[in-house]
C-alpha cells in the first residue's frame, strides 16, 4: 500500500518505467555487491589463496537471499553501507564470513556495481531510443510528400514538407545514438585495485606476484561479463565518466525538448496534434481545450536532465588527490533520477511520435495564406520570359504585396494577393497560369527525395542492428 504521509518520488510514482526503477533499487545493486564478492573470492580461490570451494558455494548459495533487515541494523551501528552487508552476508554464509571482501575496499563493489547498473540502464535508453526513431521514421516516409510552411525565426519561410520536418527530428536522434554507441565502446570497470587504486592489499595477499594480481582482475571482471578496466584509478573510477555518460542522456533530453516544442506549436496551429484520448480532460475550467500535455510533460522532464551534467562536472571537479567522500550523497541522487528522468521522457515521446494526428486540410490553409508571396519571383520570371520589364515588374508587385499584407493584418481579411495580380494588366502573360504556378509541389525542392535518402542511408542501418529491440509501445502511467 502507498504511504501517502511521506515524499514520494513522482519519477518512480508517475514517470519511469518499472524496468528501470527496479534497475536502480537495492535490491539490484546489493545483489551485484554480492556478486562482486563471490567473483572475488573464486578468483582469489583460483589462483591459490587459501579459500575452499565450500566457501564459495555458501557465498552463491545466498546470492539473491538479501537480509535488508539485518543490514540496516548493523548500518545503523557502523554507519557504513559496504561493512553493514559484509556482515549481513556473513551472518548467512557464515563458513565463508573470514574471507568476504578479502583484500577489496568498499568502492571494490560500489564502483563497479554502480558501473554496471548505468551499462545496463544505458541499454534500456538505447532500446526506446531506437523505438522512437522507428515510430518517427514511419510518420516522416507517410509524409514526405506532403507540403507544409517551413518556418525560420517563427515566421513562415519557404515550404517544407511533414515528413522531412521529422527528418530533423531524427537527425537529432541519430547524432544521440552515435553518442550512447560511443560511450558504450569506451566503457570500463573499475576492476579490483585497492584502496588507493595501488593494489597494495593484493600484493599481500600474493606475496607480491604482480601477475597473479592481473590475472585476478580479469578473472573478476570477466565473470561479471566484462572485458575492460581503467589501466589506473585511485579509490574510485574516474568521476568525469559520469559527466561524460550524463552529457549523453542531456543530449537525447534536449532532442526530445526540441520535438515536443514543436509539436505544441504545431498543436497550437491546429495542424499536428499529440494523442488525445476521449476521455481526457484538458482543463478543469475550459472544458474545450486540448492542453498538449504529454509534450509538455517530455519538456518538463528535459529541462531537469539538461541541468544534471553540470552537477556531476562539480563532483569530477573536486575530487581530492585519489578520492573524497562528498561524492557519495550526491551521486545516489543524481544518475538514478537522470536515467528515470530521461526513461520517463523516451516512454512519453514513443507514445507521442505513434500516434500524431495530421490535419491536413489546415496544412493546405495555411500554404495557401502565405504562398502567394513566396510565388511572386516565380510569376516575375514568367512575366519577364514574356517580354515585361523586371524591375517594373518588381515594383508593381511589392506595391500590391503591401496592399495584400494591408488586408490579412489590417482589415483581418484573405489573402488577396493572387486576385489583385489577377487584375493587373502587367500580369496578363501569367493569368493562365496561376494555378499551375502555385502548385505547392514545385515548392518544396528535394524535402521528398531527402527524407527517404536519409532514412534509407543513415536511419534504416541503425534500425535493422536493433531490429530485435524494435515493437516497444510508449507508456503514459497518468
Amino acid at each position: 500500500m502507498s504511504d501517502y504521509s511521506v515524499y514520494a518520488n513522482p519519477l518512480i510514482t508517475r514517470y519511469a518505467s518499472k524496468e528501470m526503477a527496479e534497475m536502480f533499487s537495492d535490491n539490484r545493486r546489493i545483489g551485484l555487491w554480492r556478486k562482486l564478492w563471490i567473483a572475488l573470492a573464486e578468483s582469489e580461490m583460483e589462483l591459490g589463496l587459501n579459500i575452499t570451494l565450500e566457501q564459495v558455494e555458501e557465498l552463491k548459495k545466498y546470492a539473491e537471499d538479501i537480509n535488508f533487515d539485518v543490514a540496516e541494523k548493523f548500518e545503523r551501528e557502523v554507519r557504513h553501507d559496504v561493512m553493514a552487508h559484509v556482515r549481513a552476508y556473513g551472518e548467512q554464509a557464515k563458513a565463508a564470513r573470514p574471507i568476504i571482501h578479502l583484500g577489496a575496499t568498499s568502492c571494490f563493489v560500489d564502483c563497479n556495481s554502480e558501473l554496471i547498473i548505468a551499462y545496463e540502464a544505458l541499454a534500456i535508453i538505447k532500446k526506446k531510443l531506437v523505438n522512437v526513431m522507428d515510430k518517427l521514421k514511419a510518420f516522416a516516409l507517410k509524409y514526405k510528400d506532403m507540403p507544409a510552411l517551413g518556418f525560420t525565426h517563427l515566421q513562415p519561410a519557404q515550404l517544407t514538407t511533414v515528413g522531412k520536418r521529422a527528418t530533423l527530428w531524427l537527425q537529432d536522434l541519430k547524432m544521440d545514438y552515435d553518442n550512447l554507441v560511443n560511450l558504450e565502446k569506451c566503457f570500463k570497470l573499475r576492476g579490483v585495485k585497492g584502496t588507493t587504486g595501488t593494489q597494495a592489499s593484493f600484493m599481500e595477499l600474493f606475496d607480491g606476484d604482480e601477475e597473479k594480481i592481473k590475472q585476478l582482475e580479469k578473472k573478476v571482471v570477466s565473470k561479471l561479463g566484462f572485458n575492460n578496466v581503467y589501466g589506473v584509478t585511485g579509490q574510485t573510477y574516474p568521476r568525469k565518466f559520469d559527466y561524460n555518460m550524463l552529457c549523453v542522456l542531456s543530449q537525447i533530453a534536449q532532442s526530445a525538448y526540441k520535438f515536443s516544442n514543436d509539436i505544441r506549436i504545431l498543436q497550437n496551429m491546429k495542424e499536428i496534434e499529440e494523442p488525445f484520448e476521449k476521455s481526457q480532460i484538458g482543463s478543469s475550467a475550459m472544458a474545450y481545450k486540448r492542453n498538449p500535455m504529454r509534450s509538455e510533460r517530455i519538456g518538463s522532464l528535459a529541462r531537469y536532465v539538461i541541468s544534471l551534467p553540470m552537477n556531476t562536472a562539480i563532483t569530477a571537479a573536486t575530487q581530492w588527490f585519489e578520492r573524497t567522500l562528498d561524492d557519495s550523497a550526491n551521486r545516489r541522487i543524481v544518475i538514478a533520477q537522470a536515467f528515470l528522468a530521461l526513461d520517463g521522457i523516451l516512454n512519453i515521446y514513443m507514445n507521442v511520435s505513434e500516434n500524431l494526428v495530421v490535419y491536413d486540410k489546415v496544412i493546405a490553409r495555411h500554404i495557401a495564406a502565405e504562398l502567394p508571396f513566396m510565388a511572386t519571383e516565380n510569376i516575375i520570371m514568367e512575366c519577364v520570359k514574356a517580354g515585361g520589364d523586371r524591375q517594373d515588374l518588381h515594383e508593381r508587385i511589392r506595391e500590391l504585396s503591401m496592399e495584400a499584407g494591408k488586408n490579412v493584418k489590417v482589415n483581418g481579411l484573405e489573402n488577396n494577393l493572387i486576385e489583385l495580380i489577377k487584375a493587373d494588366k502587367m500580369f496578363s502573360a501569367v493569368h493562365g497560369k496561376i494555378g499551375e504556378i502555385l502548385d505547392a509541389n514545385k515548392f518544396i525542392g528535394r524535402a521528398p527525395s531527402q527524407t527517404a535518402e536519409f532514412i534509407a542511408n543513415e536511419i534504416d542501418p541503425i534500425l535493422n542492428e536493433n531490429r530485435n529491440n524494435l515493437g516497444l509501445k510508449g507508456d503514459v502511467k497518468v
